[in-house]
């Protein structure tokens, strides 16, 4: 079974057709951004994008992704993946981990590296307080705005509406969203002045 993660295409045909999704991201591709919270499909900690949408990986089977594309919290900016990837091989409390949990000659970028747009927000508004809603708070933005670019107030709170954030960070978590429409309009703004070698993929 092949379906492309991030961008490249991964073989998981080790596990069963029935696996959920979460699982095999989690154990098998060492992916952590998605997070077990509930299990039922009911909190959201474990969104990722499916094909653009986005979809509760830890009550979907393995075969429905067979084909199609997946994007997880760490495809969104890789190259920063990559960087925290580099710098946590080099912290000897990891030693032990697994050979593929970090991809072959990572090593840290020699230029700065930017976040998406919706990930930069949630940093600069502080809402994050544990963490752990945090992956699907993203994940349900940037498909969000990736539709919806000007998206209203009410059209994010629907989004965001069966994503539980047991710390009762929503006012941050709404002002972070409403900080990613400057961020929108300014590469909006770079797409029309400069083409589409100047756009961010991700919100265009």
């Amino acid at each position: 079974m092949k379906f492309k993660l991030n961008g490249n295409t991964v073989d998981a045909d080790k596990a069963a057709a029935d696996t959920p999704l979460l699982y095999v991201l989690r154990n098998d591709m060492q992916l952590n951004g998605p997070k077990y919270g509930c299990g039922l499909g009911q909190c959201g900690a474990c969104a990722v994008l499916i094909d653009g949408k986005v979809a509760r990986s830890c009550s979907i089977p393995l075969s429905v992704v067979d084909g199609k594309e997946v994007t997880t919290l760490e495809g969104l900016s890789p190259e920063a993946t990559r960087q925290a990837q580099a710098e946590l091989a080099q912290d000897p409390l990891f030693q032990g981990l697994r050979d593929n949990a970090l991809q072959a000659g990572a090593a840290p970028a020699a230029q700065p590296v930017h976040l998406h747009p919706v990930q930069q927000a949630f940093i600069d508004t502080q809402a994050a307080q544990c963490g752990y809603c945090v992956n699907g708070m993203v994940m349900a933005l940037v498909a969000l705005f990736d539709k919806r670019p000007q998206a209203s107030d009410e059209e994010i709170k629907k989004q965001l509406a069966y994503h539980l954030c047991r710390c009762g960070t929503h006012l941050e978590i709404l002002d972070a969203a409403r900080g990613v429409h400057s961020a929108v309009a300014v590469v909006q703004g770079a797409c029309a002045m400069h083409g589409e070698a100047a756009c961010s993929k991700e919100l265009v």
